[in-house]
């Protein structure tokens, strides 16, 4: 049975990037996870009174790091970040890699290794708050590009989180879901539920209201990325009896050239 829940505030940064805090209030502990800038963390601690004791990083780029150092100088929040990187990223107080753990209050938290988008990429879960923190690797109805890791890679590492409890709530580092919707109109045009979907984010964008986050259910039904093991998605991209991944790097190799 989930716990206490954590509450959560999702916080809009640089053009297109996403922190959020995430607040246990019975243990007065507050996580941060990834700091694209400072102004924006700074702000959204000052508007909820939180105080922050824990960041989490999810990998290198510099969208998601650029204000960690000022943050943790700042607040002296631990810093929670993939071990591959602690040189690259710089200011680790912990490194972890797929598979560790640790405690935040009550809670557990998960590390879930997720190579692909970067090789250090790493994901947090925290299946009793019923949570998880998927950076670049799994956005509402997309994933990310692959730099570093390769297109199978990046298969196993979004199959890993579809394979999360489907109510899990999932907060991903960007606000892509609408051109993601559309282009995943293109692999399934006859999803209705995909069709519904991209209606009401259309309807949120248009109010400048943010569509994240989305919950693992909600991409099981509608991102075309973590249907590439459906037979129906399989048979319309003419790759009957192709391997999952082989399927997901065409869907992603359209996506690249879209």
């Amino acid at each position: 049975m989930p716990q206490q829940p954590l509450e959560t505030k999702l916080i809009a940064c640089r053009s297109d990037n996403y922190a959020v805090l995430a607040h246990d209030s019975e243990a007065n502990l507050t996580f941060l996870v990834d700091v694209p800038e400072a102004n924006a963390i700074r702000s959204a601690l000052k508007e909820t009174g939180w105080t922050l004791t824990h960041i989490l990083i999810t990998h290198h780029h510099y969208d998601h790091v650029e204000g960690l150092s000022t943050i943790k100088a700042e607040t002296g929040a631990k810093v929670y970040g993939p071990a591959e990187s602690v040189e690259k990223i710089g200011h680790i107080d912990e490194a972890l890699s797929d598979g560790d753990s640790f405690k935040f209050g009550s809670q557990k938290v998960f590390v879930l290794g997720t190579p692909g988008h970067t090789l250090d990429h790493i994901c947090y879960w925290l299946p009793n708050a019923q949570l998880a923190f998927t950076g670049d690797t799994l956005f509402a109805m997309g994933c990310g590009r692959v730099f570093e890791g390769t297109l199978r890679d990046m298969w196993f590492s979004v199959d890993k989180l579809a394979k999360l409890p489907p109510e899990t709530t999932v907060f991903c580092g960007h606000e892509y879901t609408e051109a993601n919707g559309n282009f995943c109109l293109t692999i399934e045009p006859d999803n209705e539920v995909l069709r519904q979907r991209v209606e009401e984010i259309g309807e949120l964008r248009a109010k400048g209201l943010p569509t994240v986050p989305t919950s693992i259910l909600d991409e099981l039904s509608t991102n075309c990325f973590l249907r590439a093991n459906d037979e129906d998605v399989k048979a319309s991209l003419g790759m009957s009896g192709a391997e999952d991944w082989e399927v997901f790097a065409e869907i992603r190799t359209r996506k690249d050239n879209a």
